[in-house]
């Protein structure tokens, strides 16, 4: 036994084993698996050979592939909005219609906050200090009283346009609302199922669908308006026209203010805020302008992929073709984000600053602003992006000014902030070092920092923003594919 080898258990190979010839192979069986064997690697090659031709043909067209990403809620979806509207203009106008049941939806459902703030409660007295409770104070006004009871239209208002949104033959309609939801919704109540409802937000797949469906409805029941001529009628504009003064009354009462600042409820600061555009659009023949679509609050689950042609730069003959990925930014989402780094030649990472006395929805123990910080940390230091620009939107500047402007202490919530003034100079000066120190430590190679300061729902400031990072990508994705 002293020549013998013997293998242990942790010398056996499974995969070994299972490639082995069989013991008893003829020679007929053994040419017949060598030439399947070598057919395999053949298609094997052809399948590689493939991929790294279309790659190289890519990038001698010159796709450039930008992914953005960030939280929910950090302004990714504006920002994909402002490549449509900046690259491809017409496209962007002709569905400007279809996104009016979109601020539709949004004016209901600011309405309906602002109602589940007030129902079933004990109000302070306006000069009064403290919190809202049940142990005292008064009643709510017999006026709100009947506002409530005018603005009940409404109710019907947001179920019909979630029909519209969300066709009953998609599947997601079923998981995104839910028959218990809409149960909930047309009977009466408790708090609690209240509560329940206002977690149900509406969001859709990116793509066509939802703005095929909604195109359709806007095409059907043509009305006569005299000498206007034919226009489609709009059940929820009209219903919405009808309850415009109660809306207003409702939203620049007194108390009703009183009572949405002592809950912390900022409609203010959310996107597909309209409720100080009333006038506007709430007219009948109401049509969104640009910016309302870039205000406009959808959500989207899932991956949107969006693509454009850029103008010719530096004497190239064609355009560039830009392929713009949106990927969805809620904790749920964020494992599908690795598929997108191979690839990627730069990516717009979003942190809304203005958050730093928020948590997030889908985890209340949890800073937005401490959220971001970590995904930034992790986006820098991941080594399948070490090559890649990064391009970082210091988010929501305008809300941020507002918050320090009224006399919300940034050191409150930040405390490394110190004694710093608490103006927006100064913290954003001190955001961009934090965010620009970590890009710096955590990076795998070392890499130039592009930050911004940005309001993407502004269109002048964030137009230049977009065009000087579009020149840069460009420029970059160039020399690389040695075209430049």
């Amino acid at each position: 036994m002293s020549g013998a080898v013997t293998k242990s258990a942790h010398d056996f190979d499974p995969l070994d084993e299972a490639l082995r010839p069989p013991i008893n192979e003829t020679e007929e069986d053994r040419v017949i698996r060598q030439a399947q064997e070598a057919e395999a690697r053949r298609v094997s090659q052809a399948i590689d050979d493939s991929i790294r031709a279309e790659k190289q043909a890519q990038k001698k067209k010159g796709i450039v592939r930008l992914l953005l990403l960030g939280q929910s809620e950090s302004g990714k979806s504006t920002t994909l909005r402002h490549f449509q509207k900046l690259y491809t203009p017409t496209a962007f106008h002709e569905e400007r219609i279809l996104w009016r049941s979109v601020i539709q939806l949004n004016i209901v459902r600011s309405v309906r906050t602002i109602l589940d703030a007030l129902s079933d409660v004990r109000l302070p007295t306006l000069d009064s200090g403290g919190e809202d409770s049940d142990d005292g104070g008064d009643n709510i006004p017999q006026e709100l009283e009947m506002l409530q009871m005018r603005l009940t239209p409404l109710r019907h208002i947001e179920a019909l346009l979630i029909a519209k949104l969300i066709p009953p033959t998609e599947d997601e309609a079923a998981s995104i609302i839910g028959s218990s939801a809409i149960s909930a919704y047309h009977s009466h109540r408790s708090r609690s199922s209240e509560r329940s409802w206002r977690a149900q937000e509406v969001f859709v797949r990116p793509g066509a669908t939802w703005k095929g469906a909604l195109a359709k409805s806007t095409r059907a029941r043509p009305v006569s308006l005299g000498n206007t001529g034919m226009q489609t009628r709009d059940e929820a504009q009209e219903v919405i026209h009808s309850c415009s003064y109660d809306i207003m009354a409702l939203w620049n009462d007194r108390l009703v203010r009183e009572v949405l600042r002592r809950r912390k409820i900022r409609l203010e600061e959310s996107s597909g805020f309209f409720l100080n555009d009333l006038d506007r659009v709430t007219a009948l023949n109401y049509t969104p302008n640009d910016d309302d679509v870039l205000r406009a609050r959808l959500k989207t689950v899932g991956v949107s992929e969006y693509r454009c042609e850029m103008e010719a730069v530096a004497g190239r003959e064609s355009g560039t073709e830009w392929r713009i990925v949106d990927v969805g930014g809620s904790r749920s989402q964020r494992a599908t984000w690795v598929p997108f780094f191979d690839d990627v030649d730069a990516i717009i990472f979003l942190a809304p600053i203005s958050s730093f006395d928020q948590v997030l929805a889908e985890d209340r123990s949890v800073n937005r602003l401490e959220d971001s910080v970590l995904l930034w940390k992790a986006v820098c230091s991941n080594k399948l992006l070490a090559n890649v620009d990064l391009v970082l939107f210091l988010n929501k500047c305008d809300i941020l000014d507002a918050k320090l402007t009224s006399g919300i202490r940034l050191s409150k919530y930040v405390r490394s902030y110190g004694d710093r003034p608490n103006d927006m100079e100064t913290a954003s000066k001190y955001f961009r070092s934090k965010f620009s120190a970590i890009h710096r430590e955590y990076s795998p190679l070392p890499r130039k920092f592009y930050g911004f300061c940005t309001t993407v729902t502004d269109t002048t400031t964030t137009a230049g923003i977009l065009a000087s990072v579009r020149d840069m990508v460009v420029r970059r994705h160039l020399k690389q594919s040695r075209l430049l």
